[in-house]
């Protein structure tokens, strides 16, 4: 998907002989926006027309192929010609057309391809259609046409995961019939004009069902289903698998038509417009305050991590798996091994179940190296503590890397709750410092808080953003506050869920109605997953208390690990309620006085999620966060805020902030706190949402 850029002569047409080479040149990415489209159909017509044209090569300017279609367009009333309208065109060419691809074909860029008889492809080219990331599907064919190609079982990978293929994937699949060798547009004028002089008539994609003939039906539907599981109440990729096999089931035009029907029905949805919010969000996270275009990231060939634990290990996988050399540290030879082999025992599990080949494990072992010798950091363009959650401990380590590290290093810490601007003032250049908050398990988790400290200098930021998104993270710049975003909102959140277990809930009941809303797990859950002493322990450092989690770390439950947290594990996973809990409940209700009540799944979901979006209003007020979407990402990325709702702040708004605000109102009466009061920031909003 890619946005449109205003220009003028987006398409220009050159003549090789009989061969026409048709330019689209619509910067940054080519979108197919009507000021493409028009000039495109335009063009396609006249050479259609013209008898000393015998083939038409289609291409693009700059970095890459068509990337998709112009997201801004989506939801409004379409121009024409529309993207339908312009393969139909060049279906119905009696000509041979190639498509010559470099850079992506992504989307609408590769339906556009798929419209032509041919593909010739760069050997670096990707292809794709990421349309479900988006809450959408192909909306122009590609759920009909791609499976003609490819075979159905290989077009509903494709569409479903939205994951891109390389140009060697491609030509092995049938999607592309060519690799370029001596230049793209040079090689895909030389086959057109073969295929010319060879004579027609020459197949549209859309009457060739050979592979749609010879799919197995079975394993079609036995993959359908296995993807209707893993959607977690996500509507995209479930209408994704229908259009599939109305690919394989129906005549062309009746499949094409269910699959425009499908895609008017997403791109009209809530999880849609959620998703697209999302898409923009990442982009607009890019933008930071003080920073401009001109600044230039610093070079990054190597990173030192301080830590080959849990988390040091998993932040020391992500760079690996990103090519990116790492020297791991740990203070004794015995802890770095059981860090290294833990790490190659992630990588072999990998392997074993097909999604890394032993070549990659073994390029991505060779990445890394272990030592117990702080000066071998000296080389590193970055280094990470990322040793135990304790101010002196972490200010100790920081020191130490500051006394060897190079000029010009930036030194990080890896801290989830505490004071950067604190740890800061360990090193001796306050401006190479800042905040890098992973989420565990670092090689999976796609967030990363990047935490700008008061002296963090600009080209420091544009280095981790820039490197974080090339390790497939989501970064995000949040400012200085205990907890930053994610974790200062996730303490209210559960700043009521006690409560919830004295007046009457389960934590099954609890977990259950953050499951229903689109969570992956309950807060209980996910606390037993973590390990309860983490909080404990962060608790007992704030001077605070909580009266049933205490309870429970005091007599050593402290979740799966144990075997017995919030619920018991027989057998080490599954969770089981516990009836000695809920005793202890019920004794500590009667103690204070609560009588129990049902509880209904709204009350849940209403006294922990709107106190998580207030404080995430004065989050923003307070300048730590800069954008709503800023939250939003931190949420859908690092806490598993459902994708379809599109985070907090966006699903706040689609409900209606005044409605909040007054539930808000109505539970803090309810329980006896005080009287609430909403940050300026959410005044001045719901006011605003209310006047529109």
């Amino acid at each position: 998907m890619a946005e449109a850029a205003s220009s003028e002569n987006k398409v220009s047409v050159e003549h090789r002989g009989g061969v026409a080479i048709v330019t689209i040149d619509n910067p940054p990415v080519n979108a197919l926006s009507f000021s493409v489209r028009k000039p495109l159909h335009d063009t396609l017509v006249r050479l259609r027309d013209d008898a000393a044209t015998a083939a038409i090569v289609l291409t693009c300017a700059g970095r890459t192929f068509i990337a998709g279609a112009d997201i801004t367009e989506f939801g409004k009333p379409m121009q024409d010609p529309d993207l339908r309208a312009l393969i139909a065109l060049l279906e119905a060419i009696e000509k041979p057309t190639v498509a010559a691809i470099h850079g992506t074909a992504l989307g609408g860029g590769l339906e556009l391809a798929l419209g032509c008889h041919f593909r010739v492809a760069d050997k670096a080219a990707k292809l794709g259609l990421p349309e479900v990331k988006l809450g959408l599907l192909p909306g122009a064919g590609g759920t009909v046409r791609l499976p003609a190609l490819v075979g159905p079982l290989k077009a509903l990978d494709m569409i479903t995961s939205g994951a891109p293929i390389a140009a060697t994937e491609a030509l092995e699949a049938g999607l592309v019939d060519t690799l370029a060798t001596d230049g793209l547009v040079a090689d895909a004028a030389a086959f057109a004009a073969v295929k010319a002089a060879e004579g027609g008539p020459f197949v549209a994609v859309r009457s060739r069902r050979d592979k749609i003939a010879a799919a197995d039906r079975e394993q079609l539907e036995a993959r359908i289903k296995a993807v209707i599981a893993k959607a977690k109440g996500l509507r995209a990729p479930v209408a994704c698998t229908e259009a599939v096999r109305n690919a394989v089931l129906l005549p062309f035009d009746e499949a094409l038509a269910a699959e425009r029907a499908l895609f008017v029905e997403l791109v009209t949805s809530d999880q849609s417009r959620a998703q697209r919010h999302l898409f923009f969000a990442e982009r607009e996270a890019a933008k930071v305050a003080g920073v401009d275009k001109s600044v230039k990231p610093r070079p990054i060939h190597r990173v030192g991590i301080i830590g080959a634990g849990t988390m040091g290990g998993g932040i020391a996988m992500a760079f690996a798996n990103g090519g990116i050399a790492v020297t791991l540290v740990e203070a004794a030879h015995e802890a770095l091994q059981r860090g290294l082999e833990r790490i190659e025992k992630n990588y072999a599990i990998s392997v074993s179940r097909g999604s890394l080949s032993d070549a990659a494990k073994a390029a991505r072992m060779a990445l890394l190296s272990g030592t117990t010798d702080y000066a071998a950091l000296a080389d590193c363009d970055l280094i990470i503590e990322a040793v135990f959650e304790d101010m002196a401990v972490k200010k100790e380590v920081l020191a130490s890397i500051d006394k060897v590290a190079k000029p010009g290093t930036i030194i990080a810490t890896n801290t989830s709750y505490l004071d950067v601007n604190a740890l800061a003032a360990s090193v001796s250049r306050p401006q190479d410092f800042a905040g890098m908050h992973f989420f565990s398990p670092a090689n999976i988790m796609k967030l990363l808080e990047i935490v700008r400290g008061k002296d963090t200098a600009p080209d420091v930021l544009v280095t981790l953003l820039s490197l974080a998104r090339s390790i497939g993270k989501v970064p995000v710049v949040v400012g200085v506050c205990h907890g930053f975003v994610g974790n200062r909102m996730l303490t209210a959140r559960g700043a009521d869920v006690e409560a919830l277990l004295l007046e009457g809930a389960s934590p099954a009941d609890v977990d259950k109605a953050f499951t229903d809303f689109g969570w992956p797990m309950g807060p209980f859950q996910m606390w037993d997953l973590a390990g309860l002493d983490i909080s404990w322990r962060n608790r007992k450092a704030l001077g605070k208390t909580a009266l049933i989690a205490d309870w429970l770390c005091e007599q050593g439950r402290f979740g799966q690990k144990t075997g017995r947290g919030f619920y018991l594990y027989a057998d080490g996973r599954t969770a089981q309620p516990d009836p000695e809990l809920a005793i202890h409940i019920a004794n500590e209700a009667k103690r204070l006085g609560i009588a129990p009540r049902v509880i209904s799944a709204e009350e849940i979901i209403e006294r922990t999620l709107y106190p998580l979006i207030n404080e995430g209003s004065r989050i923003l007020e307070e300048g730590i966060a800069a954008r709503e979407s800023d939250v939003d990402l931190v949420w859908v990325n690092g806490y598993g805020f459902p994708l379809g709702k599109g985070g907090p702040m966006f699903w706040a708004r689609q409900k209606g902030l005044s409605g909040i605000v007054d539930r808000l109102n109505h539970w803090h009466q309810q329980t006896g706190k005080d009287v609430f009061k909403p940050s300026e920031w959410l005044k001045a909003t719901t006011a605003e949402q209310t006047v529109r």
